[in-house]
């Protein structure tokens, strides 16, 4: 029942007969004694009616609105955060036992790329719940995705299948789209070179996939605090970066650093596009696409449709910024271009971020991102 409706069964209860008893009363000292007291009473009634609908109320998610990042960020030093997270598993570890061992969320990154056969032994003992891939080229721009796992390697071998059908159909949509290019101007011709740069790049990725290839490089895992210390133990292993603030999956937003990275992280150059074009009428495409914190993966990225580059005060085209889903924060791909990629279904291509921004992964309310950006979390963690 509704407050409302309540107090209305109130009134068509009480106030009668309260009227005629007041009007039998006359106008005396008692009347107004009577008076006095069906006010205090209204006025009780309506206080507890208030405290009752107050408690009905259904309680909100106290976790909505809260983002926490784990991992690494733009210009982090890379040693650092090894140094920090080591800090923080010795910590959870010697924390004194004041009831049943709680499993705590974790981002376990490695020193190289590894094939989904080579992930059981070094994540047994914990749960894992998604892993992160790229294929590495030197000095190419190649998509981070983030495939679900909750079988490994099986989840792993089936999300690689997935991500190479689509890197097909990128390659085949860059193929079009640079035949379809008339003209032999300037700006005809970089477009072709960027297209054809782009699908050469997904066609590679898509071979790469497809042959279960050594790309993953990290994974988000679940576990009692022993069971991390081991994990952090095994050959291969860079860090273990416990979470325990964690507690949802798609309320938090994972940045694992890249193997090739030692000092510091960045966006790696990419010596395989094409020259920069310094004006509007030659700009390639270029967009950056947006990010959320995890939830309903599918194991691939999404990108947006191109835009050209603004230009800055100096006529030059400006960096994309990442467009947040939460917060207020961008992160831009410092001064490396951008590989141009499709998403796969026949629509305009996008951006993939530089290879050392921030991954692919899940955000709050589900939307799975591609590599060019996070969501700005509330919370940061994984910064000495």
């Amino acid at each position: 029942m509704r407050p409302g409706d309540l107090l209305r069964q109130l009134d068509r209860r009480v106030l009668p007969p309260l009227a005629r008893g007041a009007a039998r009363l006359g106008n005396g000292a008692l009347r107004l004694r009577l008076l006095s007291g069906v006010a205090l009473l209204c006025s009780a009634a309506v206080l507890v009616t208030a405290v009752w609908a107050a408690e009905r109320q259904p309680a909100g998610d106290p976790t909505l609105g809260e983002v926490t990042r784990v991992g690494v960020v733009q210009g982090q030093s890379i040693p650092g955060y090894v140094e920090s997270s080591r800090g923080e598993l010795a910590a959870l570890l010697a924390a004194p036992a004041t009831g049943p061992t709680p499993r705590t969320y974790a981002l376990v990154t490695f020193s190289a790329y590894l094939a989904p056969d080579r992930l059981p032994p070094v994540l047994a003992g914990v749960e894992v719940s998604e892993v992160y891939a790229r294929l590495w080229r030197p000095g190419v721009q190649t998509q981070i995705v983030r495939i679900p796992a909750l079988r490994v390697p099986d989840d792993v071998i089936a999300g690689m299948l997935e991500v190479a059908e689509r890197k097909d159909r990128e390659a085949r949509d860059y193929q079009e789209r640079s035949a379809a290019v008339v003209g032999d101007g300037p700006r005809e011709r970089d477009l072709r070179r960027w297209y054809d740069s782009g699908a050469r790049v997904a066609a590679d990725e898509a071979t790469a996939y497809r042959s279960r290839c050594s790309c993953v490089y990290a994974a988000v895992v679940r576990g009692e605090p022993v069971a991390l210390g081991q994990v952090a133990g095994r050959p291969g292993v860079r860090a273990v970066d416990p979470a325990p603030e964690v507690r949802r999956l798609d309320r938090a937003v994972f940045t694992p650093p890249l193997p090739e990275q030692e000092d510091v992280v960045r966006p790696p150059a990419d010596a395989s596009l094409p020259p920069e074009p310094g004006g509007p009428s030659t700009a390639p495409p270029s967009a950056a696409a947006s990010a959320a914190p995890t939830g309903a993966p599918d194991g691939t990225g999404t990108s947006t449709p191109p835009t050209p580059p603004s230009q800055g005060v100096d006529g030059h085209p400006t960096t994309p910024a990442v467009t947040p889903g939460s917060g207020s924060e961008s992160t831009p791909a410092d001064a490396e271009p951008s590989r141009p990629v499709s998403d796969g279904d026949g629509g305009a291509p996008g951006t993939t971020a530089p290879a050392g921004a921030l991954p692919d992964g899940a955000g709050p309310d589900g939307a799975p991102s591609s590599s060019a950006g996070r969501v700005p979390a509330e919370t940061s963690r994984g910064e000495p």
